[in-house]
């Protein structure tokens, strides 16, 4: 009964905002992908900002109930009758009254099995896609015939995209361009292979005061060159978001020198990647936000790299939906994990396997993540530098929430709505 009501709260709700597309028909740049879609998203919308009244997806509304709550201006109404009958209001408001609406939306789709990315572009078209890295293994794959049929699904909106609109993908993936030649769509190309239209190099740490404060890369646009900083947050996947807004930028005749002023606006979204002073005088790299195998090895190699580290200390969480995939892949990690850190801590049921695997690292398990939060404040040293990820559903941010020096920045840590705290 409870997906039956959904199903028919969702039609409604997606009727409702294709209708207020028809009225206003703001420019629609949609960004898909599997890794890095919302922090794409947020690059995007503040480089769009100085040409367009901007709207952009909340935190990551991707979904048949993200994508409309978008459009809409609405948040998540959660199971509230009274908010419910507030985004009613809402509706009613855009379809019969005067609005100042805005005239670029950026939407972050996704799908977590076949047929959600159709149901979408029945509400909402693009005019504009942007593409974020498709992975030899994706995430929700065991929903899935193959991880083909999953970059198939992910890469759609670009099929939908009139003669010579933009499509904006990344380099380094020779199938994705494959793909992207399949379409009428003007390709715009960001990475750092050298035909990359926005190509970044010398990709790096930034410090402050001789602390790591971000990450930072050279920047080459046609003739134009500058220098780009993402601060806050650490790993080289960090600045891809932002080569890829300023592809967007190019895409809109947006030069490079504004757009690189409207990044420094630009802070990635909790749990991705971001910086945070630990207990014992420790660095926390919160990357908690969710996991698949792609984004893990990426986290593990910032890990890795990072300067001045006494102990490197990886505490990785399950990682879901790989379905038949998901034993190699852990055992994979782990491996991977045991190469490149001095501690490796493990949470869950998937992720026991990665012990199988162990190298020179120590493997320590915990079966779930409140029980990993009183444990772990007391290993930690002064120096140390601890990355915490995993996926969604095992609640990682409880670990991060532990190993805060201040626990006033528990605050800036993903999921810490009420909602989500009940659950």
């Amino acid at each position: 009964m409870k997906e039956f009501i959904k199903s028919i709260a969702a039609f409604f709700l997606g009727l409702g905002a294709k209708a207020v597309i028809r009225r206003y028909r703001p420019n629609v740049v949609m960004v898909t992908g599997s890794v890095g879609k919302t922090s794409t998203k947020d690059a995007i919308a503040e480089v769009l900002a100085t040409k367009f009244l901007v709207r952009k997806s909340e935190k990551s509304f991707n979904s048949e109930f993200g994508v409309p709550f978008t459009i809409l201006g609405i948040k998540n109404p959660w199971s509230s009758i009274a908010a419910w009958f507030s985004v009613i209001k809402r509706l009613f408001g855009l379809l019969v009254l005067p609005n100042h609406y805005p005239n670029m939306l950026v939407l972050e789709v996704g799908a977590d099995k076949p047929g959600d990315l159709a149901n979408i572009l029945k509400i909402v078209t693009p005019d504009a896609v942007v593409v974020t890295r498709l992975p030899d293994i994706p995430v929700h794959v065991e929903a899935y015939t193959s991880p083909e049929a999953v970059q198939e699904e992910e890469f759609s909106p670009a099929y939908a995209l009139k003669a010579a609109a933009p499509l904006i993908i990344p380099t380094g993936k020779p199938h994705l361009r494959e793909m992207a030649d399949r379409t009428p769509a003007r390709i715009v190309t960001y990475g750092e292979d050298k035909e990359s239209t926005v190509r970044i190099t010398h990709v790096s740490f930034q410090k402050t005061d001789r602390a790591v404060a971000g990450m930072q890369a050279h920047v080459t646009v046609c003739e134009e060159e500058g220098k780009l900083s993402v601060l806050g947050s650490v790993g080289k996947v960090q600045v891809l978001p932002a080569a890829a807004a300023l592809a967007t930028a190019y895409a809109f005749s947006i030069p490079l020198a504004e757009a690189l002023v409207a990044l420094d606006a630009y802070e990635p979204p909790p749990g991705r990647g971001r910086l945070f002073k630990g207990k014992q005088g420790s660095t926390v790299i919160d990357d908690s936000y969710n996991a698949s195998p792609v984004a893990v090895e990426e986290a593990l190699d910032t890990l890795a790299h990072f300067p001045d580290a006494k102990r490197r200390i990886a505490v990785l969480g399950d990682m879901l939906e790989l379905g038949r995939y998901s034993i190699q892949e852990h055992e994979r990690i782990g491996a991977l994990a045991s190469k490149l850190a001095d501690i490796v801590i493990t949470v869950g049921i998937r992720s026991r396997v990665m012990e199988k695997s162990a190298g020179a690292a120590a493997f320590i398990h915990y079966d779930d993540t409140r029980t990993a939060a009183d444990a772990l404040p007391g290993m930690i040293e002064t120096g140390d530098v601890v990355l915490v990820k995993g996926s969604q559903s095992i609640r990682m941010e409880r670990i991060v929430a532990a190993l805060l020096e201040d626990p006033r920045d528990t605050t800036r840590l993903v999921r810490q709505e009420r909602e989500w705290k009940r659950r």
